[in-house]
């Protein structure tokens, strides 16, 4: 007890594009007949993002077009690779696909570019056919049906560029076309495999009313998948804000999201409203005319060390971090002690030797697992005569109480309880303080509020020394002290506020 106030996470797993080349058609291995319609895409190429595609024949020239494609290509009958390629910066792949060009359908049939006869396709399809002469007439209008559907849809033209939907399973597919008093029929048949759809995201903490601001995490049962997430209301595509960490909800919103994976379409709409109604305000009052020092614990210029009013050692560092925070500005401090040893983290961030009032108002968070015996959080202020007048309070192990500073510069119990052991940890705590002096020096620590509960102290104590600090600087000082032979805590400190006046 103290005497005086003094992983790398490496993700190795099948390291592979997000997303490959893909050719919705033709399939590797097909019979085809020329021209027939090639469909494919690529949003990176050998893990870097793709500029442009190609195709080719054979070793025929390379026709170069964006990164999604739909194109006719032309090949001569029989057994040819199909290249399908992509670039990105200083990067090429090649996707070979086998395929095998039949002769056209004699002249006067309806000749059907794709889907080829013994396909397996994903639903929607893409239909591509033409037909000129049908049985010596020429052609005027052309349609397509599935199975036995009597529902042909119908298009007045000698060619047909229609997207299917059918049900998974094998069908029929019928390309009609028409003449002057007669009609001719090519029948395809094809396989349907249906594309699942990524799994639909989730939301933790799930929408709700909530008091106080939500750091929401959004996460998606399907491997590999990437969410896209909007906040205005409009609906969110690929073409979204990409969900890379949680998000912090400070006031009433709405967040929508889709997902989505190679081999997948897209996932439903998920949705989730936050509603953000703060408590009514509890805590000291501070009067309107009060200046008030906030965000402290985003200041650079903290300091720590070993506080040798403790014994044993401690080892700290501190840095802002993002997460956990309310404010996206959370300062962490890391301590690591032996034989209940304290460490100091302390900052200067103001000049006043007038103000004879103080509140302090921070959120704290402790992570699971820290081993802490006291935490301490002090106002110091030197006044004009060149005295340094102490506010020093803490929530102690010891005694399981709320402590302040007292006459020999020693820790004095109040009636209040407190023990940092039975904080819940892993999520954030409230802390306010209020106190006052006079002009000799004599410090009253009136209440302190833990998460919105008051706790009266009501106890006035001489605190006033002579440390030999520079006049009018006003400095807060955050202290965490160990329990037991060693250990190791990690704690953070959020908007910081101290009002005086």
């Amino acid at each position: 007890m103290k005497s005086s106030l003094y992983p790398i996470l490496a993700f190795v797993a099948g390291i592979a594009p997000a997303y490959a080349i893909t050719v919705t058609a033709p399939a590797s291995g097909t019979q085809l007949t020329s021209p027939f319609t090639l469909v494919a895409s690529s949003d990176t190429c050998d893990s870097k993002p793709a500029v442009s595609m190609g195709y080719s024949i054979d070793s025929g020239s390379t026709t170069v077009v964006s990164t999604s494609f739909s194109a006719i290509v032309s090949a001569s009958s029989g057994a040819h690779i199909l290249h399908v390629k992509c670039w990105g910066q200083g990067v090429h792949e090649d996707k070979q696909l086998r395929i095998t060009v039949v002769p056209a359908i004699a002249a006067g049939a309806v000749i059907v570019a794709s889907p080829t006869p013994g396909a397996k396709v994903s639903s929607p399809f893409a239909l591509s056919a033409t037909a000129t002469v049908c049985s010596s007439k020429a052609v005027s209008a052309m349609g397509y049906s599935l199975d036995t559907s009597s529902n042909t849809t119908i298009v007045n033209a000698q060619a047909v560029k229609a997207t299917v939907v059918a049900a998974s399973g094998a069908h029929t597919l019928h390309v009609k076309a028409w003449g002057s008093g007669t009609s001719c029929v090519t029948d395809v048949p094809i396989t349907v495999e249906i594309t699942p759809p990524a799994a639909t995201p989730t939301f933790s903490p799930a929408a709700g009313k909530y008091t106080s601001t939500q750091l929401v995490s959004l996460s998606a049962a399907t491997a590999g998948a990437t969410i896209y997430y909007t906040t205005d209301g409009s609906a969110p595509s690929t073409s979204s804000t990409k969900y890379s960490a949680p998000l912090s909800v400070r006031a009433s919103e709405d967040i929508e999201a889709i997902a989505d994976a190679s081999g997948y379409t897209s996932s439903g709409l998920a949705r989730a409203d936050y509603v953000i109604t703060p408590p009514p305000p509890t805590g000291p009052v501070v009067p309107p005319g009060a200046t008030a020092s906030t965000d402290i614990q985003t200041l650079d210029t903290w300091h720590f060390n070993h506080d040798p009013g403790t014994p044993g050692t401690a080892v700290g560092q501190s840095s802002l971090v993002s997460s956990p925070s309310l404010s996206g500005n959370t300062r962490q401090f890391v301590s690591s002690y032996t034989n209940a040893g304290g460490e100091i983290y302390s900052v200067s961030y103001a000049n006043d030797t007038a103000a004879m009032n103080l509140v302090y108002d921070g959120w704290v968070w402790i992570d699971a697992g820290s081993s802490i015996s006291n935490l301490e959080m002090d106002s110091n202020q030197v006044t004009a005569n060149g005295q340094t007048v102490i506010y020093a309070f803490q929530c102690s192990g010891y005694s399981g109480t709320w402590e302040y500073s007292g006459a020999g510069a020693k820790w004095v119990a109040s009636t209040a309880p407190c023990d940092p052991s039975t904080w819940q940890t892993d999520t954030w705590h409230h802390v306010q303080i209020g106190y006052s002096r006079d002009d000799s020096g004599n410090v009253t620590y009136h209440s302190v509020w833990l998460d919105g509960n008051e706790q009266a102290i009501n106890a006035t104590v001489p605190s006033s020394f002579a440390l030999g600090w520079q006049i009018g600087v006003v400095q807060t000082q955050f202290q965490i002290d160990g329990i037991g032979a060693s250990g190791a805590s990690t704690v953070y400190l959020d908007n910081l506020t101290i009002s005086r006046w």
